[in-house]
């Protein structure tokens, strides 16, 4: 059947997401959702936006949501637009500002899906290697007539993080919107909201997904110039978000104090797992996600492979120039122990 599809279509490999399993018990540390469960003020927030007003359409802008989150930021709700995860919106910016033939730009080792982003458009992809201390060289970045560029920040599966400097020097240099996915943002030590007021080519996006415990949520959303928003409003689909999200994710947003919570137990945790995985061997850049990348040991197929048939998922990633490596979500305690003692019986059968 694939004659029915436009050609660049049929040739794409199209872009696969972390398993999900549908039966048996499994300890998931593979898709960096949150181990912790939404702020209860979210979950009282969905109950009372799901009664009747379900029959009506949503705000088309989310005009509440868009309020709250500019509080947040110190912009005018202008320059917020949400979207059915951060997913969306980078799709949204895609479709607004990429054409068969055009040039995107990205870096690599990075998120995978940028790359579908582009074959969607029937676009060319120039990956920009990251320099071996995880910084990119402006002038290497700022491909000539490039019409889009994405910066995971922090990135994946690295967890590494530019600093809003180093941003700015990237942004000054491009020629074409620069869009800084945050989806990490909520475990780093930093955030680029900051340059969208300097930098009128900068985009931010963010996600719920991680932060607040709400991936089955789907929610995310970006901050840029109003000019841009008002652009790519033409281009998203007219009710992206529904009801009970909009309300989801403004309760998400202010309620600061649990958030905060959250994120102090994820560090605490994330640096015993780094301490740990090094500590078998395995070479791990410090994480400013919820997530570790973990390189040498033994082959990573066969530990991940080890791993899922003890009941525990990790995610194998393949980079072109890099050894095969583990990417572990930070989880609970419980479950990392789980994991680290699984794991050393795993490498100690390959010693």
């Amino acid at each position: 059947m694939s004659r029915y599809f436009q050609p660049h279509i049929a040739r794409m490999a199209g872009y696969a997401p972390g398993e999900q399993p549908r039966g048996g018990e499994f300890i998931k540390l593979n898709t960096n959702e949150n181990p912790y469960p939404p702020s209860p003020r979210v979950i009282e927030a969905i109950a009372c936006a799901a009664g009747d007003r379900l029959r009506l359409y949503p705000d088309p802008l989310g005009t509440a949501f868009r309020e709250v989150a500019a509080r947040r930021h110190g912009v005018d709700p202008s320059m917020i637009l949400a979207g059915n995860g951060s997913d969306d919106l980078l799709t949204i910016v895609t479709r607004a500002f990429v054409g068969p033939g055009d040039l995107v730009v990205a870096p690599t080792p990075s998120y995978i899906l940028y790359k579908t982003l582009a074959e969607l458009q029937n676009a060319r992809i120039v990956l920009v290697p990251f320099e071996p201390d995880w910084t990119l060289k402006a002038d290497r970045f700022a491909v000539k007539d490039a019409k889009l560029a994405f910066l995971a920040n922090p990135n994946s599966p690295s967890g590494t993080s530019l600093r809003p400097e180093s941003v700015s020097e990237l942004a000054k240099k491009l020629e074409c919107p620069l869009i800084v996915d945050e989806a990490y943002v909520d475990f780093a030590d930093w955030d680029c909201v900051g340059l969208v007021r300097d930098h009128p080519n900068v985009i931010v996006t963010r996600s719920l997904s991680k932060g607040s415990g709400l991936a089955g949520l789907r929610f995310g959303y970006l901050i840029a110039a109003s000019e841009i928003v008002s652009g790519l409003i033409k281009v998203k689909d007219s009710y992206n978000c529904d009801s009970l999200s909009l309300a989801g994710a403004a309760a998400a947003l202010l309620d600061v104090e649990y958030a905060a919570g959250v994120r102090a137990k994820v560090l605490k945790t994330r640096a015993r797992l780094t301490d740990a995985m090094r500590g078998l061997g395995y070479r791990v850049p410090d994480s400013r996600a919820n997530f570790v990348w973990c390189l040498g040991g033994p082959p990573a197929a066969s530990v991940y492979d080890a791993l899922k048939s003890r009941g525990i998922l990790v995610r194998l990633m393949r980079y072109e120039g890099y050894d095969d490596g583990l990417r572990i979500t930070v989880g609970t305690d419980q479950e990392i122990d789980r994991l680290l003692e699984e794991l050393d019986k795993i490498i100690k059968q390959f010693r």
